[in-house]
């Protein structure tokens, strides 16, 4: 007699097909990311077209050049764009201590000591050149591109897009995106921001640009940025780090609360630390340089995010790490 039953137990009466596996391909968090260097580029595309939309925009149309006159009319007392206000000989040694040669030589080297502590000395050479490359590129713009004539009231024929201070105050707060570590990055993108709208501020009340000229030096040296990381990127050693299994959704709204949060802080920090500057200026130029300080908060922020899965040098990974894929 048989005491068991007849059955295996745990197993199927009938045989069954084993499911292929699923490729990881297919998995949505597992999708091939677009190559650092290849979005960089895109972005340095992006930013020059915008670059070129600024200046037809607001160099060679009527409309334009009026808007421009309009946030920034010229001095009553027949000179040139500068604002008649208490904040005007504040901007102007601003702008002096700003333009010192020996000023932007300490910031140059500042750039390369960081990358030489890091080992990170390539990226801070590509980001002193970037500097410079930021300088010659606004002055040939201003010398090379015609300013026509409108008769825009207040208008006037001299060329100055885009502005040549505000191109290396961004180059210069990018720069040292390019030296310090990716976990870094990140704090560096409001007291950038900040530097780069006092500087952009300074120029408008000083009557030295115009509000057009500020976002034109803005968008020239992002663009140079975007170039330079993706030379970086796309060099042995530079590859991609891999992000943590966050969902895009969750990044997207980190980002978005982030930029946020440092839109505000940036707003208080010209609204509050400037004394009087709603009171000093009339409301076309404070429009103004509020405006320029949001679009330069947006685009250094743009490029600290586009960077963020980038190490550009640094210390050398260990042999578990480079193993592991990490």
């Amino acid at each position: 007699m048989s005491h068991g039953s007849s059955y295996p137990v745990g197993r199927s009466s009938s045989p069954t097909r084993a499911l292929p596996p699923v490729p990881a391909s297919t998995l949505a968090h597992d999708r091939p990311a677009v190559p650092p260097a290849v979005r960089l580029l895109a972005a340095a595309v992006c930013c020059l077209l915008a670059l070129g939309l600024v200046g037809v925009v607001f160099v060679w149309t009527q409309p334009g050049q009026w808007i421009d006159g309009l946030l920034l009319p010229r001095a009553e007392r027949g000179g040139g764009y500068e604002q008649s206000s208490d904040l005007f000989g504040p901007a102007t040694v601003v702008l002096r201590h700003f333009g010192r040669p020996s000023l932007l030589a300490v910031l140059l080297a500042a750039v390369l000591v960081v990358g030489l502590l890091g080992r990170r000395l390539l990226p801070g050479v590509v980001g002193v050149g970037m500097v410079l490359g930021a300088v010659l590129a606004a002055g040939a713009a201003k010398s090379a591109l015609p300013r026509p004539e409108f008769a825009v009231a207040g208008s006037t024929t001299h060329n100055s897009f885009p502005s040549g201070h505000v191109a290396v105050a961004t180059a210069l707060a990018l720069a040292f995106l390019l030296v310090v570590p990716a976990a870094v990055r990140r704090w560096l993108v409001l007291p950038g921001a900040a530097g780069v709208s006092v500087i952009g501020a300074a120029t408008m009340i000083a009557g030295w640009h115009r509000f057009s000229d500020v976002l034109g030096g803005v968008l020239l040296s992002v663009a140079l940025f975007c170039l330079a990381a993706a030379v970086l990127a796309a060099r042995p050693g530079g590859a991609a780090r891999r992000l943590p299994a966050v969902p895009a959704s969750g990044r997207a709204w980190r980002v978005a609360a982030e930029g946020a949060v440092g839109l505000l802080v940036l707003v208080w920090v010209v609204r509050v630390l400037v004394p009087g500057l709603a009171t000093a200026l009339r409301w076309g130029p404070f429009v103004a340089i509020l405006a320029a300080a949001g679009l330069t908060m947006l685009a250094v922020g743009v490029a600290a995010f586009l960077i963020r899965s980038v190490e550009f040098g640094g210390p050398a990974q260990s042999s578990d790490d480079r193993t592991s894929g990490r």
